[in-house]
């Protein structure tokens, strides 16, 4: 390999390169939060999780393994208390905020004309009001350093109504207008705002469909790639967005479904 060859991939290896970024991500200590979480600290990030529970130790001990810095807060970000001042910890913690991923999000499964309103408010609170102020917080830290990377995750739910599902369907679907309004905003100051938009996961949270053995098998037949998604299949998305690979990309949902949509 020449010189010059030798250059270019050197360029090329570091457009994707995250080691020593701060990046926060939110619900990040199971599912599907836990995987991305888990990727950027096998990447090199400098880590800080939210999530309602204290307990993460599988969270902490895959983080270790990695050789990785963790900084985790307990928090319910369906409530706004918790959610003040939590980008300001991670600062402190870290001395500024390079990535924040709002992952944070739960199902409530119940028919429309019954459904709980109190369960409503909560998930329209955690998974859209609480991407929109984590944003906000994120933004005011990532300017004066002159950028940095929001990833909102969407949801097939975003283009689709699902089942049962209104209050997840809602929030998901505003999930990606909000990153298109908050990247027309924040392009010029150097932040970019995307999202990934997962198909159907084998996850805790789809528990209830996989368990289904009427309605998994129709799903599966469905996915073009012929499988539920496995957590780890969204890292490669992720890295993508978090990275300097994704500079002129902005205001865009990234699909991560198997082709779920494309049938």
């Amino acid at each position: 390999m020449g010189r010059a060859d030798m250059k270019a991939e050197n360029r090329n290896a570091s457009l994707f390169n995250i080691s020593d970024r701060v990046a926060l991500v939110t619900g990040g200590r199971r599912g599907l939060g836990l995987a991305m979480a888990q990727g950027l600290a096998k990447a090199g990030a400098r880590l800080a999780v939210s999530a309602a529970s204290g307990d993460h130790e599988e969270l902490r001990q895959s983080v270790a393994a990695a050789g990785a810095e963790l900084a985790y807060f307990q928090a319910d970000l369906s409530e706004r208390r918790q959610r003040e001042g939590l980008v300001s910890k991670v600062v402190d913690q870290y001395g500024r905020l390079d990535i924040l991923v709002n992952c944070a999000g739960i199902v409530h499964r119940q028919p429309a004309m019954e459904f709980d309103l109190d369960m409503w408010d909560r998930i329209i609170s955690l998974m859209l009001t609480g991407v929109f102020e984590l944003s906000q917080q994120a933004a005011r830290v990532m300017e004066p350093q002159g950028g940095g990377k929001i990833i909102n995750i969407a949801s097939v739910c975003s283009f689709q109504g699902g089942w049962t599902i209104p209050a997840y369907a809602a929030a998901k679907h505003g999930v990606v207008g909000l990153t298109k309004a908050l990247a027309n905003e924040w392009a010029p100051k150097g932040i970019n705002v995307n999202a990934i938009a997962p198909g159907y996961f084998d996850t805790e949270l789809c528990a209830p469909l996989i368990n289904d053995p009427v309605r998994e098998p129709k799903i599966r037949e469905r996915i073009p790639a012929g499988r539920w998604g496995r957590p780890e299949d969204l890292i490669g998305a992720l890295l993508f967005l978090a990275s300097d690979a994704s500079q002129y990309v902005h205001g865009h949902t990234l699909m991560v479904d198997g082709g779920w949509l494309a049938r």
